[in-house]
């Protein structure tokens, strides 16, 4: 897949979860320009086009990143931070999609600038609705930047 161009990057370690959620995309067509990494490190590799990463452009950001919290080498609140503190990637929409419903994470997420904080839902069709729901919505309603004018 050419993964210079992407709409939606997803950050999820799980690869069951991964999986399902790659799978509810691919069923709705919202998965052509889709990319997913395992760990908080390669996020930013592949945001930032560092690493094995290089040859995308460094100035062309997914649509939205949909990012679990409890993952390897860099947590998904520590991405957080990093991508809303840098004026390149401040804009890039980010929902947090995780098993934690802890108060403290939501709030902290929110105070960090994440767009939406949704909790996995435990079962498989529930699972696959919001993702589908989300992917629609960010890569087809949403307007950015970069689709006004």
């Amino acid at each position: 897949m050419d993964n210079s161009k992407t709409d939606i990057l997803l950050v999820e370690d799980n690869p069951f979860e991964a999986k399902l959620a790659i799978r509810a995309l691919t069923k709705h067509n919202l998965a052509e320009r889709l990319f997913h990494v395992a760990d908080g490190a390669e996020a930013l590799d592949f945001i930032f086009a560092r690493e094995n990463y290089e040859y995308r452009s460094s100035r062309n950001f997914p649509k939205i990143i949909l990012l679990d919290l409890k993952l390897p080498k860099i947590n998904g609140l520590e991405v957080v931070k990093l991508l809303k503190e840098n004026a390149l990637t401040k804009a890039i929409p980010i929902v947090i999609l995780t098993a934690s419903n802890q108060e403290k994470d939501i709030k902290t997420g929110y105070e960090m600038g994440v767009n939406s904080y949704i909790v996995k839902p435990v079962d498989f069709t529930s699972f696959s609705k919001v993702v589908t729901d989300l992917g629609l919505y960010w890569t087809l309603l949403n307007q950015t930047i970069d689709s006004v004018g």
